[in-house]
């Protein structure tokens, strides 16, 4: 199996040409134009608009035919325009009018849209108009080099896919709205409410922003499907913001993962002879779950091992406050050997000899001169906490240890200090010594 995706991936590459070029165009344009806007809807949590809008422009196209009589590319884009921005129009008064949220009105009006359309088809002159479902949810993206117009450049004329101009001209839409409302769509997209009192119309941003979704869509699912138009809409935003939480960064990133999940299905949709539409979706899948496994900030891996150094860091504080108990004379030997064992116990180990803060001697694991000042450190907050919660909240002495077991690991000696002042006192509720401040440094 393998053997025979590398030898198709070689024949791919060998027979390169025009055609495989144009196509590529066609999908890289789309899925450039999709992503950037897609970094601004999943940051409003509205990735699924354009989901919504696909479904809510049948009864755009069947009113269309019912008006005009006919099938051609203009009135039909036409009608799909008017119903995707008419549903992001009524989903939005909904949303404001109904008190309900913004993914319920859209649920609402893009079903009850889909369903008008539906019947509008099924019934009168309608019933003659020729709608391949999968044409819309596919799209013809392998052949759109089979349709072409010619288009001036200069003095000459160059043949192109029709749909790519109007593609591009979607992509220097989008790209002109975010350069010239950069601002204005980052403040309303992480917080309406300053925008509001900065006296930017945030209603107008976001039905411009929904507005141009609703657009794009419409230009975008006939050359490349519904599918492929809502997997460029959500992944590779969604993907870019798992990798940094710098908008900028994230619409540049958001592009390039377009781009390369664009080019990687098309190259094994063609191997594997296959949806090329459905390959480019799957990819952008698969870049989404490198991301959530990888990601330097968010990923699987990076959050494990941000709990892992904290279970150490924990568990090496742990043995420090027992060694201190254990030189003071409050704990047994034992007791400091229990919180040793196991896996983190073995690495705390580690970890304290590494900063100094311990020692091997024949009498067993014992603190430095600089260990021993952390140790107070960390039993002074201890202690304070318990005094704090038995005098301040009238917690019982029995009660006070496990909450101070886990804040003394958190209190500064500014905090320390301040709980000190409020408590005045030397003895904890156990008649155990509060230690003294000390230079954990």
């Amino acid at each position: 199996m393998i053997h025979a995706v590398s030898q198709s991936l070689i024949d791919v590459f060998t027979r390169w040409g025009t055609l495989d070029s144009w196509t590529l165009a066609v999908a890289g344009v789309c899925a450039v134009a999709c992503s950037l806007v897609g970094v601004y809807l999943v940051l409003r949590k509205q990735s699924m608009l354009g989901d919504a809008i696909s479904h809510a422009v049948l009864p755009g196209l069947a009113l269309a035919f019912l008006v005009t009589g006919s099938r051609s590319v203009v009135p039909m884009l036409i009608g799909a325009a008017i119903a995707g921005l008419l549903t992001v129009l009524i989903s939005q008064a909904i949303s404001r009018v109904g008190k309900v949220t913004e993914d319920a009105s859209t649920g609402i009006v893009f079903t009850a849209f889909f369903a008008a359309g539906v019947l509008l088809m099924s019934s009168g002159a309608a019933r003659n108009v020729d709608l391949d479902p999968n044409c819309v949810l596919y799209g013809n993206i392998e052949l759109v080099t089979l349709d072409t117009v010619k288009v001036p450049i200069g003095d000459s004329q160059i043949v192109v896919p029709r749909t790519f101009p109007a593609l591009l001209g979607a992509l220097a839409a989008v790209l002109a709205g975010v350069v010239l409302f950069y601002k204005e769509l980052k403040i309303t997209s992480f917080d309406s409410a300053l925008a509001t009192s900065m006296g930017i119309a945030t209603g107008a941003v976001s039905v411009g922003l929904l507005a141009g979704v609703a657009g794009l869509t419409v230009v975008s699912f006939e050359a490349v499907g519904s599918i492929l138009v809502v997997a460029m809409l959500i992944a590779p935003g969604a993907t870019a913001l798992l990798l940094t939480h710098r908008l900028g960064v994230a619409l540049v990133l958001a592009a390039g993962l377009a781009l390369l999940a664009t080019f990687l299905g098309y190259v094994l949709a063609v191997a594997m002879n296959t949806s090329i539409a459905g390959m480019i979706a799957t990819m952008t899948g698969v870049l989404f779950a490198v991301a959530v496994v990888f990601s330097p900030r968010d990923g699987v891996i990076a959050q494990a091992q941000r709990r892992l150094r904290l279970q150490v860091r924990i568990r090496s504080e742990d043995v420090l406050g027992s060694l201190y108990r254990l030189h003071e004379g409050t704990e047994a030997k034992k007791d400091v050997a229990a919180i040793c064992r196991g896996g983190i116990g073995w690495l705390a180990q580690i970890r304290l000899r590494h900063w100094g803060l311990t020692r091997q001697s024949p009498e067993g694991l014992v603190l430095t001169e600089k260990g021993l000042r952390v140790a107070q450190h960390l039993v002074r907050s201890h202690r304070l906490w318990e005094t704090y919660l038995n005098q301040k909240l009238g917690l019982p002495a029995d009660h006070v240890h496990d909450p101070s077991e886990r804040m003394e690991h958190y209190l500064s000696e500014g905090m320390q200090d301040e709980i000190q002042r409020e408590i005045d006192a030397a003895i904890d509720p156990q008649g155990k010594v509060i230690p003294p401040p000390s230079n954990r440094k």
